[in-house]
């Protein structure tokens, strides 16, 4: 099988600065990775010519597919497409079909007469295919070289992407007759280190198919990854992979291929017919923020409180005056009748909630900085899950408390211990 490798070179001094995150290069390398291209690099370079000549001299050195975004606009500092056919040896063309199709687009998108700069976008290298653009200005392309296949799209990631569907993607896998697939499995409740160590002899082992760790601000997903003459034989490898996987770690797992754990809530919510509410105290109403940035969780979201003060949490959840004084608001019996709370006033079948010490430094009471009750009321009882946390970052602790919260309700709506 012929396997391709490929760089991807974004151009842009703003991508430097960081005033913009480069997330073409990330929508590029999965689009490669399904048509079978290997990825080996990723460059950035500024608004510079010579830098930009510099990093393509090594990309032919070392890669068969150069990609390159951004310079491709109609302003002074866009010379991409000049400084890539200069490298390689390639006079550009105007193409007059192109001028024309930017005639009609300013006319009727911007309702102006098209500026003159914009013509230097219909010049591209002589002998290329041409990659339309039919929600802006800037044609790619792409050429042959010496055997290298130089690819070239515009910088605005929307347009970038309906270039890269439309003909990047048709264009690749033309060149590739290997198939990438894979497999995310989704955990929750163990760190890297330890997932490692429990993986470590299964991942050794193992090339095509593939299995490697990826830690997440809270979680880690492990992806399995094989490469094969076809979708369905790439399948065919991954089933046993992910089914050893997912049978070996068992609770741990909340999904494959799932966007979250608010996600996976939400589906098993709408499976059961039942609603949620939340009452949060030191995570500030990140589970709620987390759930409601769902579509559709109108149907069975019924609301939140944060009870961020005490008095809230009296006075609005109900929390009796008695637990407060004796336990604290960062207790085991405030949790629970925190979750009792917001499932009486809103009505909701089930209702979660968290209090703890998010930090820096401990509560009145003295309670340490990481100690952190889950709360879960339901038509079966009321439950808690304790936590140490440890001393972290506030937002680390806010953003586990708000995972452990999740995975107490994934756990309860799947029949799992708390």
């Amino acid at each position: 099988m012929m396997s391709h490798t490929a760089e991807i070179i974004a151009v842009g001094t703003e991508l430097l600065l960081g005033n913009i995150v480069n997330t073409n290069a990330r929508d590029i390398s999965q689009a490669l990775s399904a048509v079978g291209v290997n990825v080996f690099w990723h460059t950035v370079v500024g608004d510079n010519p010579q830098r930009l000549k510099d990093a393509l001299d090594v990309a032919r050195k070392r890669a068969d597919i150069i990609i390159t975004t951004g310079g491709l606009g109609p302003t002074y500092d866009d010379l991409t497409k000049q400084t890539i056919c200069e490298a390689f040896g390639k006079p550009l063309v105007l193409h007059q079909d192109i001028v024309e199709d930017l005639r009609v687009f300013f006319e009727k998108n911007v309702h102006m007469e098209m500026p003159s700069n914009n013509i230097q976008q219909a010049e591209l290298p002589e002998g290329c295919t041409v990659f339309d653009n039919p929600v802006g200005t800037a044609p790619g392309c792409a050429f042959v070289s010496g055997g290298v296949h130089v690819l070239m799209l515009p910088g605005p990631p929307f347009e970038m992407l309906t270039m890269l569907k439309n003909h990047v993607v048709p264009y690749l896998r033309s060149l590739s007759d290997e198939v990438i697939v894979s497999h995310d499995i989704m955990t929750f409740g163990l760190g890297e280190s330890p997932m490692e160590e429990l993986m470590r002899e299964k991942m050794r082992h193992m090339e095509n198919p593939s299995l490697a760790t990826y830690a997440k601000p809270s979680e880690v997903r492990l992806r399995a990854t094989a490469k094969a003459e076809s979708v369905e034989a790439a399948e065919a490898m991954l089933a046993p992979v992910v089914k050893d996987v997912t049978d070996f770690l068992g609770n741990y797992v909340y999904g494959v291929d799932v966007a979250s754990l608010e996600a996976v809530c939400v589906r098993l919510l709408k499976e059961k017919g039942l609603t949620l509410a939340t009452a949060e105290s030191c995570t500030g109403g990140r589970v709620a923020e987390r759930i409601t940035a769902l579509p559709g969780v109108s149907a069975v979201y019924r609301g939140g409180v944060v009870s961020y003060w005490t008095q809230v949490k009296a006075g609005v959840l109900g929390v009796p005056q008695a637990i407060l004084d004796a336990h604290g608001a960062v207790s085991e019996e405030t949790a629970r009748a925190m979750a009792e709370g917001a499932r009486r006033v809103t009505g909701a079948e089930i209702a979660v909630s968290v209090t703890g010490v998010a930090g820096p430094d401990p509560d009145e009471r003295g309670v340490p900085v990481g100690i952190v009750y889950i709360g879960l009321a339901t038509p079966d009882g009321t439950f808690c899950r304790p936590l140490d946390l440890g001393k972290r970052r506030r937002d680390r602790i806010q953003d586990l408390a708000s995972n452990h919260a999740l995975d107490v309700v994934r756990r309860y709506l799947t029949g799992l211990p708390i």
